[in-house]
């Protein structure tokens, strides 16, 4: 079975990176075919053979993907895929524009529908007029490339349920993306310490829709240490928010050092509506219980009361009485370890290496 990758663009690091590192663990020889790749900022992707579009060759198109919005749809149409039995496509936007012959499976794993398109589109289209004006034309061929896929897998139930809103797709298997849980441990020297003192955490990036907005100015109120760990287009206005008892941190960080930030936390919190969640499993492995929106795919990681504490309005209120609730909350440290080992890295890959050949034995 001769399989090949299908990714947006090859030009950073997050979740959907190590998701395709997971992939290629398990299929070495499958090529990575990208809109386009910066190896500046993208060294995980030295492991593959990426086979980048025209759109390489395109001025500017590396670092500013968005100005090319209306000519991505067609560097992945321009790509052929008659030598492969499987292409499986990781997207959040443009790469299941693929076309692929009958003979040939697509599946799609999909991270959520394009959010600029769809579920983030009135965030995007506030500050961007190019948007608001192609967002039509745009949809329709969003929409023409949504049928393109065989199969779509989910990351969660959040966006399964997006699929089958935007695409009209009835039959979407949720498999949750890879978290590696030997790398994010607890640290038992830590683990009977006074849970009233220490910091708060997020790890995210800094876009609108993760509303960091909300954390900032509950904490505000509060006056607890909260700690931020990203990057991202809001940084600058969020720092002009937060006053002295939040800190920010944005340069780099190895595993080792971010694991360190999660073992000394007392809690995980999130206000965004997120796809998923990465960083929420991660912290849970060290231990640490989550503080996230209710109505999110954060939710899907969290049992309530058991691994963390869910609230149901994204406003600074909500959170601050769920941050309140668990000053006065008990947790047992090895149930939450216990609950992020379900979304261990090695279960990723045996549930997808017998998906794909399940689907595959049914495609022949």
């Amino acid at each position: 079975m001769k399989v090949a990758l299908v990714y947006d663009r090859v030009n950073k690091w997050g979740g959907a990176e190590r998701v395709l590192l997971a992939l290629h663990e398990l299929w070495p020889d499958a090529p990575l075919f990208t809109a386009v790749y910066d190896p500046a900022t993208a060294g995980w992707a030295n492991a593959f053979d990426v086979k980048p579009s025209f759109l390489q060759h395109i001025p500017f198109a590396r670092t500013h993907h968005e100005w090319f919005a209306w000519l991505t749809p067609m560097a992945f149409e321009s790509f052929s895929f008659d030598a492969f039995d499987v292409v499986i496509s990781v997207t959040s936007a443009e790469a299941k524009n693929i076309i692929t012959k009958p003979g040939t499976l697509h599946i799609c794993y999909c991270l959520t529908p394009t959010r600029y398109l769809w579920s983030g589109y009135e965030e995007y289209a506030g500050v961007s007029k190019m948007l608001r004006f192609a967002a039509p034309t745009l949809r329709r061929w969003d929409r023409i490339a949504g049928q393109r896929p065989d199969y779509y897998l989910a990351i969660s139930e959040r966006v399964a349920n997006r699929i089958q809103t935007y695409y009209q797709c009835d039959t979407v298997r949720v498999i949750p993306p890879p978290v590696e849980t030997k790398k994010f441990i607890v640290n038992s020297s830590r683990v009977m310490e006074n849970t009233k003192e220490g910091y708060f955490l997020v790890v995210s990036r800094l876009v609108p829709y993760k509303r960091i907005d909300i954390l900032i100015e509950a904490f505000n109120h509060l006056g607890w240490p909260l700690v931020i760990i990203g990057d991202g287009t809001e940084r600058r206005k969020l720092e002009q928010m937060a006053q002295s008892n939040i800190r920010f941190l944005h340069t780099h960080l190895t595993d080792e050092q971010l694991v360190g930030y999660y073992q000394r936390c007392r809690a995980f919190v999130f206000a965004g509506d997120e796809d998923f969640g990465i960083a929420a499993v991660e912290a849970q492995a060290c231990g640490k219980p989550v503080i996230a929106y209710g109505s999110s795919g954060v939710a899907e990681t969290v049992i309530d009361g058991k691994t963390g504490i869910l609230f149901y309005e994204q406003t600074p209120q909500a959170l601050m009485n769920a941050l309140r609730q668990f000053t006065s909350w008990s947790y047992d440290v090895g149930n939450i370890r216990s609950h992020a080992l379900s979304f261990d890295t090695v279960l990723f890959q045996k549930t997808m290496k017998e998906t794909v050949n399940a689907l595959y034995k049914e495609h022949l």
